[in-house]
């Protein structure tokens, strides 16, 4: 955010009481957004336990978001439903966490961008969102490789595209993950649309 200051972190609070399904959006929050503090919690009642001011956005699961509607309307600029399946809720954003990994990168970074459908407001605007790692430097073959990845190719079908064996593929593949310092293929999904290699909407 403009005028925030370096090392202060900005903090979303992921409300879902599947543990799972809340681990598994904040490792993919963290790696979009190094600078954010995901903070997990498994109820409303722990959501009031602290101060729901700190916090720059909700990530909200529909059923929590449901039962306490007013409080999330109140804070509609803020709020982000996780829904299961593709399920729209008329003027509020939401993200599909019952899909790929890839798409659910995807999403995020539409409603960073303010295209996430109709659902308006962008999402963290300002905020620096790259993978870990910084700035790095890949081969023109793996930043290649890479950009397929981001596509959803697997490794043999990238092989068959670049006319090279599997087995350098999976050596690209590996290359590219220590560079990029990845945990994940979202690493090098963030990666191919923070620096212009991909369009979100390729994705």
């Amino acid at each position: 955010m403009p005028g925030m200051p370096q090392n202060m972190k900005v903090r979303f609070a992921v409300i879902d009481s599947n543990i799972l399904t809340g681990i598994g959006l904040q490792e993919i929050l963290e790696d979009i957004i190094p600078v954010a503090e995901i903070v997990l919690l498994q109820s409303f009642d722990e959501l009031l336990a602290v101060q729901t001011e700190a916090f720059a956005h909700f990530f909200v699961s529909s059923r929590i978001y449901f039962e306490h509607a007013q409080f999330f309307r109140d804070h509609s600029t803020r709020s982000i439903v996780l829904v299961n399946g593709d399920m729209n809720i008329n003027g509020v954003k939401t993200i599909n966490v019952c899909q790929s990994e890839q798409n659910v990168v995807r999403d995020i970074l539409a409603l960073q961008r303010g295209h996430h459908g109709s659902h308006g407001a962008m999402l963290m605007h300002g905020m620096d969102m790259k993978p870990r790692g910084g700035s790095v430097e890949l081969s023109a073959r793996e930043v290649e490789v890479a950009v397929l990845l981001s596509k959803g190719f697997i490794n043999k079908e990238i092989a068959d595209r670049m006319d090279i064996k599997e087995s350098t593929v999976i050596s690209h593949r590996k290359n590219i993950m220590e560079k990029l310092k990845a945990r994940s293929l979202a690493d090098i999904i963030v990666y191919s649309v923070m620096n212009g290699l991909v369009d979100a909407s390729e994705l």
